[in-house]
């Protein structure tokens, strides 16, 4: 358990949590009030870590289309699949050179064995894929439980709240609890293993903006842009023209103060300070990359950074840290055939880069990194794209990771099937808790803090939790 000194519920005490949950503000430097995490403090239990390791959440926001970036290829389900798309569906012979050998066969629930191509667009990624380096996911998405489309028909089992809603299912994604939720699964990771890392601030990194994913009861959530750290105003450059303008704002936001409330935003303002200069000067000491990213191409300068990041971990003494970045566009309703290969070839090439980046490094083993999204989309079409939908597939990749295999349940491609709720929209097979237990155990996660920190893992089967891929 953490050593720190419970704080009884006095209104002092809420006032300090208030600005220490405020403090992503001042440290991210990029943040927007909107920013602010007022989860209350709660202890959690510290994991030791004395190696190196990170997870990269890469989140595709605005619902991936399933069906067109992993591809029934055998001749049942492909047939099945361009049936119920014939306007958005792939040609079959322009998937030949992405078909997956896989070192495993996935078999559906009525026992006929699948298999599947990457879209055309994904094709820099397999050579990952067949170095074993990277896994797909087949139907994951949320859940309280395991469910049949029966009891979902029924309502009776509990189901998640909001389904299909975009902000609600980006937030039961990143933590388990619909929009407002004030803390993530990432972030709660990243209160294990903060007291391992010499600088805690660096401990839970946002490359994209704000994501609850990333918020912690404790950990803060440092936010950077894709050319690393962005200093407080006032101190980045000279204020009004003046140096010593900007030497008296430091003095004047850092010297301790004797009301509690004025001091807390002073050490927070500290912190922040301390934390650019640490960061900038170490990044600026670091060897640049031989690898090369895609230009124009955000995701990839997103990636970049954080395998900039990961590089000069040894000097700002962390252990372990947790990653997020983003890609926006998903929201595919409309011009799908047009967008989504775009997507797909910005989504693979930024990968690609990122997992060579981390073979460069000498990492590559101890960075994970994985794909999620609000949800999957509707396997029927709606002439020009597909609607909102429910369980998806998703990757898995680094060195670490037991790839070039199939990882769930391949759902039964049939319009009102077992696995179809309306439109081929998936009732997952796999759930984002298995998802997220399986990387957390890999992180160094416990057992039984994984019970805490994913409230609905406990009503899966033991056997069930670790999924396998790492």
């Amino acid at each position: 358990m953490s050593n720190k000194p419970t704080m009884k519920p006095t209104m002092n005490a809420s006032r300090r949590a208030f600005l220490q949950r405020a403090s992503s503000l001042s440290v991210a430097g990029v943040a927007t009030p909107w920013a602010l995490n007022l989860a209350a403090l709660s202890e959690a239990s510290a994991a030791n870590a004395t190696d190196y390791k990170a997870t990269v959440c890469i989140f595709l926001y605005g619902g991936n289309d399933y069906a067109n970036t992993v591809i029934p290829y055998d001749p049942t389900g492909y047939n099945a699949y361009f049936n119920l798309r014939p306007s958005l569906g792939y040609a079959q012979n322009v998937l030949t050179g992405t078909v997956l050998t896989a070192l495993n066969t996935p078999v559906d629930r009525a026992g006929f064995s699948h298999q599947y191509a990457l879209a055309p667009a994904l094709a820099p990624l397999m050579p990952i894929f067949n170095a074993g380096k990277m896994a797909v996911i087949l139907n994951v998405g949320t859940l309280l439980q395991p469910t049949t489309k029966l009891q979902y028909t029924n309502k009776s089992v509990p189901l998640p709240p909001k389904l299909f809603s975009h902000n609600d299912q980006q937030s039961v994604w990143q933590s388990s609890s619909a929009e407002g939720a004030k803390s993530g699964w990432g972030g709660k990771m990243g209160d294990l293993f903060q007291s391992s890392n010499t600088n805690s601030t660096f401990t839970c990194i946002n490359v994209s903006g704000n994501a609850v994913y990333l918020s912690g009861n404790t950990a803060v959530q440092y936010q950077i842009s894709t050319t690393g750290s962005v200093p407080l105003n006032g101190l980045k450059t000279p204020l009004f023209g003046s140096t010593a303008c900007s030497s008296a704002l430091q003095v004047l936001m850092t010297q301790s103060r004797t009301h509690l409330m004025e001091n807390e935003y002073t050490r927070i303002n500290t912190r922040a300070i301390n934390a650019n200069t640490v960061l900038s000067s170490a990044l600026a000491s670091a060897p640049a990359l031989k690898t090369v990213f895609p230009t124009q191409n955000n995701l990839g300068d997103q990636l970049k950074m954080v395998a900039r990041m990961i590089s000069i971990a040894a000097t700002t003494g962390a252990k372990r840290q947790v990653f997020f970045v983003s890609m926006n566009g998903f929201d595919t309703h409309d011009g799908l055939v047009t967008i989504h290969p775009k997507l797909m070839s910005g989504l693979a090439e930024a990968m690609s880069a990122f997992y060579n980046a981390t073979v460069e490094l000498g990492v590559a083993n101890n960075v994970t990194s994985f794909t999620a999204s609000d949800f999957g989309r509707t396997l029927s079409g709606n002439n020009d794209g597909s609607d909102h939908g429910w369980g998806s597939m998703h990757f898995v990749m680094g060195g670490a990771v037991n790839g070039q295999r199939f990882y769930g349940t391949p759902p039964i491609i049939a319009s009102n099937g077992p696995d179809d709720v309306g439109q081929g929209r998936l009732l997952p097979t796999t759930s984002v808790d298995q998802y997220a237990a399986t990387l957390g155990n890999w992180l160094g996660v416990s057992d039984s803090d994984l019970l805490t920190l994913l409230p609905n893992l406990g009503n899966y089967n033991v056997s069930s939790r670790n999924l396998g891929f790492v």
